[in-house]
């Protein structure tokens, strides 16, 4: 199901790398927490450079064999290493086989969404029934904190006695995936069952034949259901094929080799030929992935010979099927006396071969016809060799097949189709977000109007996106995605978490036309949480605390510190760089809603209450997802937030208002900083707000009659002169009278910065 791997590669080689990056966050989803089992620290150095082979399968002690197949611990269980037909190890115990124990990373490669091995030891039982499963090794991020090692290891040991034949969907006998842990226990589940099935079909012998039906049937009945098939070459086919044989074949009716061949596992034709007994035995001498095929002749003619004693190969027998040709040893030979069932015609020889069902290991398919050729040979009369093959087309009857399980439906799917609910909440925030930004600038005209949607916005984020769904992002996705793209990256692993790779897909949309903007000002839970805090607090008189510009900027150093450093440290040890994600209080606030030990809590209540006085403190100095999404956010496509020649000269009203100080003294916006909370435009925009509009509504109120009282008028202006002469220059003490005219609140003929973009002209 690699389906998605080439989009992957052609993404890397795009001509665009900076919308190949946007692109790229998309795919971090990633569900927050991240338990982990103690690890050696070679492990936990697992990464760029080790391949799959460097990493040793676990192997299972005899103790841990018996607990997984339920077997006493004071008896005696041999576990013995197998490469074929499946590397796994054989357990027995008190003379009889319990089963096999595989690994999922040496059977299924069974890597997490990190790229490092997930390893499960999974016990398969002869039936195909897993008997049990241990845990062995993992790194994956939402087992470090946040749920337990018990927790994990209850969710292992419910794949114990789940039947591997059924179909893995919804069905009984699967345990649930963890809540908060969905992709991890999504990958651990799929381990589990793609090295179970490869176990079980180890130990089924053909794994297609139904070994279980039985119905009674006699020779004809077995016949007319295609069970046996059958040819015959008479007396007189054999003289006119074989007329130059030194010893002529006399013609008649009599057979010169009567031949039935065919499958007898299935007990509806075993045990009606053989008996019970005699299929048992039979059966129970088998390997895996080997069936029996009976060939029963009668005639002058023997389909056995004599050679096979000399040679150990019955040389006369060719089990053919396209480029698959198999010729039947002695050691896989057992000779019939007699048949049991009614209706037998008087054979003469009756064989049972052990045959190759394993059509991966040069075998026989048995989903499809297989050709059974006898070779009856005379010498020719210059001495040469003549022979007549005697053929017959063999097959496994549908009847005696076992049906197939429905094609798995994959784990991703299940939960896109469980999560539909929850998907058309989020797409239709995600639609009203849309029409905001792209109607801005209509509505930054209507204040009350934006104050609404932004304070309704921002509580919906944070009750229903947050807490409600669980749906909050985190720099740890982003960690987790580089490793997987450097380790080996799978699309069914980021999709099995449906509402944050919808999210990760919007937000690298719309940082592709706006920014960062669109996640930390509208789509984060704790940045919502966040302003909505503080917002309660102005309005209950809390002082604001201006921090200076020069530490404000010194301050941002922290978070990009942040995020360089844990994705510096994720190479050497992941376990480490995930404890030291907990810098975010995502998941104490949102995912777990402050259930969590008493530290964690302190933290965000100290977060939120430095939040009271700083708006968005944290968002503006410790946040390294916030760090991460800046750096492509000058690649952004518009840019709609206006700006005046004013700002930043004349008025500095949005650089105190800015809800993360991302307005420098100059007016400038900073794209690496701004939220898009479209406050400054709100402001600008707003006649009884903003000074500029101000002092042109004044302007525009000072015309003739107007302002000064009635019966006023305005002297004449006098004309201005031809050449005015130049002016003296200035003296170091000199301040031009622009400047005092923009001390005295009038407008100066200013000329607008070059860095401005969408600026107003006034």
């Amino acid at each position: 199901m690699q389906l998605p791997v080439p989009l992957r590669r052609a993404l890397a080689a795009a001509a665009a790398p900076a919308l190949a990056r946007l692109l790229a966050l998309s795919l971090a989803a990633l569900s927050l927490g991240m338990p982990a089992v103690a690890e050696t620290p070679a492990e936990t150095r697992l990464g760029l450079g080790i391949g799959a082979e460097t990493v040793a399968p676990a192997v299972p002690d005899a103790a841990l064999a018996a607990r997984l197949f339920g077997a006493p611990q004071d008896g005696q269980v041999i576990v013995t290493r197998q490469d074929t037909p499946a590397p796994s190890w054989r357990v027995e115990a008190e003379g009889r086989t319990l089963g096999l124990i595989g690994s999922t990373w040496e059977l299924a490669s069974s890597t997490g969404y990190s790229g490092l091995p997930l390893e499960v030891l999974v016990a398969v039982a002869p039936d195909g029934t897993i008997a049990g499963a241990q845990l062995m090794r993992h790194n994956e991020p939402v087992l470090t904190l946040g749920i337990s090692d018990a927790d994990i290891a209850a969710y292992v040991d419910g794949f114990a006695g789940y039947d591997t034949a059924q179909a893995a969907t919804r069905a009984e006998g699967l345990p649930d995936v963890i809540a908060r842990a969905t992709v991890s226990t999504g990958v651990i589940r799929d381990g589990i069952l793609r090295s179970a099935r490869i176990l079980a079909a180890a130990q089924t012998g053909g794994g297609v034949i139904d070994r279980v039906a039985y119905a009674p049937a006699d020779w004809a009945a077995l016949e007319s259901m295609g069970a046996l098939s059958h040819v015959r070459v008479s007396m007189a086919d054999a003289a006119k094929a074989l007329a130059g044989a030194r010893q002529p074949v006399t013609p008649s009716d009599a057979p010169w080799l009567e031949l039935w061949t065919g499958i007898i596992d299935t007990p509806t034709v075993g045990q009606n030929l053989l008996g019970a007994q005699r299929l048992t035995e039979l059966a129970g001498a088998l390997g895996p992935d080997q069936a029996l095929l009976a060939v029963m002749s009668r005639g002058l003619q023997s389909h056995r010979g004599t050679e096979w004693r000399r040679s150990g190969r019955f040389e006369r027998i060719e089990i053919a099927q396209g480029p698959v040709t198999l010729v039947p040893m002695a050691e896989d030979y057992t000779q019939i006396s007699g048949l049991s069932i009614e209706g037998a015609p008087e054979l003469k020889e009756t064989s049972v071969f052990r045959i190759n069902a394993d059509p991966e290991a040069g075998g026989l398919d048995l989903t499809r016809p297989f050709r059974v050729t006898v070779l009856t040979a005379r010498a020719g009369r210059e001495g040469e060799l003549l022979v007549l093959p005697v053929s017959t087309e063999a097959a496994l009857p549908e009847p005696f097949r076992v049906a197939p399980p429905p094609p798995e439906e994959p784990l991703w799917l299940q939960a896109w189709q469980d999560k539909q609910p929850q998907i058309v909440v989020v797409g239709v925030m995600l639609a009203v977000l849309g029409l905001i930004l792209f109607a801005q600038e209509w509505i930054v005209r209507r204040k009350r109007l934006w104050l609404w949607l932004r304070l309704g916005y921002l509580a919906t984020t944070l009750v229903v996106l947050g807490w409600g769904l669980g749906a909050q992002l985190s720099v740890v996705q982003v960690i987790a995605f580089i490793h997987a793209v450097l380790s080996g990256f799978r699309w069914e692993t980021f999709l099995v978490a449906p509402l944050i790779f919808v999210l990760w897909s919007a937000v690298a949309l719309g940082m592709l036309f706006w920014g960062r903007g669109v996640f930390c000002g509208w789509l984060c839970p704790f940045g919502a949480l966040q302003e909505l805090t503080n917002q309660a607090a102005q309005r209950l008189g809390v002082r604001q605390i201006a921090v200076p510009q020069a530490l404000h900027e010194r301050l941002w150093v922290i978070k990009y510190s942040l995020f360089v450093g844990l994705v510096a440290l994720s190479f050497y040890s992941m376990e480490q760089a995930l404890i030291l994600a907990e810098v975010e209080p995502f998941k104490t606030a949102i995912s777990m809603r402050f259930m969590r030990a008493w530290p964690f809590v302190l933290y965000v209540l100290v977060l939120l209450g430095a939040g009271l006085f700083i708006e968005r403190f944290f968002c503006r100095y410790l946040c390294p997802l916030g760090a991460g999404l800046a750096l492509p956010a000058k690649l952004k496509i518009f840019d709609w937030l206006k700006r005046r020649p004013q700002c930043g000269r004349e008025c500095r009203l949005c650089e105190t208002k800015c809800t993360v100080g991302a307005i420098d003294p100059l007016g400038r916006i900073n794209a690496n900083e701004c939220v898009l909370c479209l406050r400054c435009q709100v402001i600008m925009n707003d006649e009884n707000t903003c000074p500029v509009l101000k002092r042109r509504a004044r302007g525009a109120g000072a015309g003739p009659g107007g302002g000064m009282g009635g019966g006023f008028t305005a002297p004449p202006i006098p004309p201005a002169p031809a050449s005015p002469p130049a002016p003296p220059p200035l003296t170091p003490t000199q301040v031009p009278a622009s400047a005092h005219a923009a001390a005295a609140g009038v407008p100066g003929p200013l000329q607008p910065p070059s860095f401005r973009s969408q600026q107003e002209r006034t």
